[in-house]
């Protein structure tokens, strides 16, 4: 059980009711897990201005480092909040639960950079020189590397906020990998 209620606009700060508003406007609600980074007064802001930095990676392939890194670190709330992304960014059922293994068998390039984040996830960055080879060789450059880590690190701070706090999912929810590959 939590011990956290999520905020609402009314119990966060006059800048964190800015972004609130913004999130309605853009999302159509505010996801728990935006609310709850509220508590803090520069959280939310923060979390918000690194997620959505420039960065050498196209939406799809951040959200292939996003479900790799959420299924290692267990975080139900963000593996619901990023399959209902991954299907907006074109992925389907089946392949999402292959990117959620860190894997892409149905794309090379893909599989390279699924395989990277689970095993930066897992291993805490230190990553296999295999792994890290092959994700050269299909075609990686070292730039993506830096904007690959840096989007675990991204993607670590919000499943450790949900797995810490255990905030209600608010988007549907996804099997467990265990449920699908019995």
């Amino acid at each position: 059980m939590s011990t956290f209620n999520i905020p609402t606009r009314e119990e966060v700060s006059t800048n964190n009711q800015a972004i609130f508003d913004n999130l309605e406007k853009a999302l159509g609600f505010v996801p728990n897990l935006f609310a709850t980074y509220a508590y803090s007064e520069n959280a939310l802001k923060n979390y918000l201005d690194f997620s959505n930095a420039k960065t050498s990676l196209k939406a799809k392939e951040k959200e292939v480092i996003n479900l790799a890194v959420s299924q290692v670190n267990n975080c139900d709330y963000c593996l619901a909040a990023h399959t209902a992304i991954g299907k907006m960014n074109g992925f389907n059922d089946t392949q999402i639960l292959e990117l959620r293994r860190g894997r892409a068998p149905f794309d090379t390039k893909l599989d390279a950079l699924a395989r990277l984040a689970r095993n930066i996830t897992e291993n805490r960055g230190t990553t296999d020189n295999e792994v890290l080879e092959n994700y050269f060789n299909a075609g990686w450059t070292k730039e993506n590397l830096i904007d690959t880590i840096a989007l675990v690190g991204d993607k670590t701070i919000s499943n450790y906020l949900n797995n810490t706090t255990k905030i209600p999912v608010d988007f549907p929810a996804v099997p467990s990998l265990e449920e699908v590959f019995v």
